[in-house]
């Protein structure tokens, strides 16, 4: 995996459904730098305190690492301050979910702020909803599986992508499937805006796409 920095990842439960979420791209909750809303959660902040605290690994069937996290705490390459980056040496060559990291905390339905930057071309990542559902984070791709896609569900909104070497921001609404006598009845939703923009409106995931190593759920066609 090319390496990835984050930083203000702000989680918010949320009692109603996804389509709640209406702002505009002036919106000071949206985009990069953007001001937690009241009742908002830090999950992420730049600093070793809070990774630890709020995140461990996914120890899935191509886990290769070890606690504690490894993923290293850096200067900001932008802004003053420090950021978090996916730099852990189980993953080298690509090795999908041999370093991956998950929050402590289970969230069922709920708002995301969180901003990435990726400093080299081909820089590839994801962020994760439940560990089931992913927002691709991939420079140079344009296609289903590419920039701000969720994973062959949309095509990629890379014309909102601010491009190498600066911050990006996904702002996502997501509600989670539901299910009645072990079986589903309501796919989940997915609202995003990225970088101010809203790319998806209520996008209704099929399923959990990928093999065992891509969450929780990888491979199963019923969400």
């Amino acid at each position: 995996m090319k390496r990835s920095t984050y930083r203000s990842l702000l989680p918010l439960t949320l009692a109603g459904l996804a389509s709640c979420f209406t702002a505009s791209a002036a919106d000071a909750s949206l985009g990069v730098g953007a001001k937690p809303i009241s009742g908002a959660e830090a999950i992420l902040d730049g600093s070793r305190e809070m990774l630890n605290a709020k995140w461990t690994y996914w120890e899935g069937p191509g886990f290769n690492s070890s606690l504690p996290i490894k993923w290293k705490i850096v200067d900001d390459p932008v802004d003053p301050g420090t950021c978090v980056m996916t730099d852990d040496r189980a993953a080298d060559g690509g090795k999908y979910g041999a370093a991956d990291i998950v929050t402590k905390k289970a969230y069922r339905d709920f708002r995301l702020h969180i901003e990435f930057l990726i400093p080299q071309p081909g820089g590839n990542s994801g962020v994760y909803l439940q560990n089931r559902y992913e927002i691709q984070v991939l420079d140079g791709d344009r296609t289903k599986h590419g920039m701000g896609a969720v994973i062959n569900e949309t095509e990629s909104p890379y014309h909102a992508y601010n491009g190498l070497g600066k911050w990006n921001a996904y702002d996502l609404v997501f509600r989670a499937a539901r299910f009645k006598d072990g079986q589903r009845i309501e796919k989940a939703l997915v609202t995003m805006y990225f970088n101010g923009i809203k790319v998806h409106t209520n996008v209704p995931i099929n399923q959990v796409w990928g093999g065992p190593s891509s969450g929780i759920d990888g491979g199963n066609d019923g969400g």
